[in-house]
């Protein structure tokens, strides 16, 4: 699915860019050995990479005969690219900073660091949110037809803490090559209105663009009536204007919180719960890809005894088992250290990094003693999230009832 969606961006980009050299009469060799994974290009971007790659071939041959067609070098369309990344990057920072109140964090994709490849497992979600946000993002004009193909413009991810809710935000900006807004607690309880119309007038300009609310519950709640009231407001502007492509991404761990006039806006609702086994053994691969393993080392079995884990139990059970490796060297250093002391002898230099050792079954076995789960399958609260999510989740009976029909 990851390669076919990159693949498909790909083609689209190339789409964009040979549609508009036709209508310019403009021929160009080449064009798929260009890598443009990170780009998503429509029509107008389009049109200034060939305006740009076209000034930059006039410079290049001076005496050029007007008269005869034009061929663009794969030299002059790669200028053309670069100059839409600059000005992409300049104007970013230059809308930014017009209003103080539009100074949030805001991560364009290309520095976001997350691809849904750094996350293991969830497949079921990461498949939806690609369906739901990645294709009308990237091909919007699929999207402008009609009443019933409209992309929905509220999203929320659903489940107890650490099960990989914000990382998946950050995925999806990235895959979609979307700007990341991530809205300040501190800011909502202190600038209000202020900063919520300021923060939708700055997802419209810098479109394609996802404002992610993290512990939605908390932002939305009843007692600050005027600024939620403010934020649904902003949200249902979203609906009047076909060509914004601004989504409102929300994540909380108590979504039994929040009152029906956000849960209407929410239309998709995703439960990230915590993690079976296979999708452990998956996260752990993840997890453990650029370390040095011991050849007996299983993953398999670590998996099978991390039962209730979460992924952030398991990258904490990882770091410990890793540390436990320094541990090792830094008191045998201080044991010879202190003989040679002991000894009159001058002591041993240090260890540097080659001297680690693998990673063995011992470590995580040692590690399971100290790290434990976070949050127990069969507390109350997760007895409300699987509740909340037969009720009103994407994943609840309704759906499976009407799945069996068919199977």
């Amino acid at each position: 699915m990851d390669r076919d969606a990159e693949t498909l961006k790909m083609k689209a980009n190339y789409n964009h860019l040979r549609m508009v050299l036709g209508r310019c009469g403009i021929e160009c060799e080449g064009i798929e050995t260009l890598c443009m994974k990170d780009l998503t290009l429509r029509r107008d971007s389009a049109e200034k990479i060939i305006g740009w790659a076209l000034s930059h071939h006039i410079k290049s041959n001076p005496g050029a005969d007007p008269d005869v067609r034009v061929i663009l070098s794969l030299e002059s369309l790669k200028c053309g690219i670069e100059l839409l990344e600059i000005e992409s990057k300049k104007s970013l920072k230059d809308i930014v900073t017009e209003n103080t109140f539009e100074i949030s964090d805001i991560i364009p994709p290309s520095e976001i660091g997350v691809t849904f490849d750094d996350i293991g497992a969830l497949e079921n979600v990461k498949d939806t949110l690609k369906e739901l946000v990645m294709l009308p993002f990237q091909w919007p004009e699929l999207f402008c037809k009609g009443q019933l193909t409209k992309p929905c413009n509220g999203i929320l991810l659903f489940g107890p803490s650490g099960t990989g809710k914000t990382m998946l935000a950050k995925a999806v900006a990235t895959e979609a090559g979307a700007n990341l807004i991530n809205m300040s607690m501190s800011r909502w309880f202190s600038e209000g209105e202020k900063y919520v119309k300021a923060v939708f007038s700055l997802a419209s300009k810098i479109s394609p663009s996802i404002i992610f609310l993290d512990e939605v519950e908390s932002m939305l709640h009843r007692y600050r009536l005027k600024t939620k009231n403010e934020f649904i407001i902003n949200w249902d502007g979203l609906r009047t204007n076909e060509k914004e492509r601004v989504l409102v991404l929300a994540a909380t761990n108590r979504p039994f919180d929040l009152d029906e006039a956000v849960i209407r806006r929410l239309p998709h609702r995703l439960m990230v719960g915590l993690p079976d086994a296979r999708s452990r053994s998956k996260i752990l691969k993840v997890i453990l890809s650029k370390e040095d393993l011991s050849p007996d080392f299983d993953i398999d079995e670590v998996a099978s005894m991390t039962n209730g884990y979460s992924g952030n139990d398991l990258k904490n059970l990882c770091v410990t088992a890793a540390r436990r490796r320094i541990i090792e060297i830094v008191e045998k250093e201080k044991s010879e250290r202190d003989a040679a002391v002991a000894e009159g002898r001058v002591p041993p230099a240090g260890s540097g990094g080659s001297d680690l050792r693998v990673l063995k079954m011992e470590d995580f076995r040692n590690a399971l003693e100290l790290v434990s789960m976070s949050i127990s399958s069969k507390s109350v609260n997760m007895t409300a999230l699987r509740q909340w999510n037969e009720d009103y989740g994407e994943g609840g009976s309704r759906r499976n009832e009407s799945f069996s029909q068919y199977v």
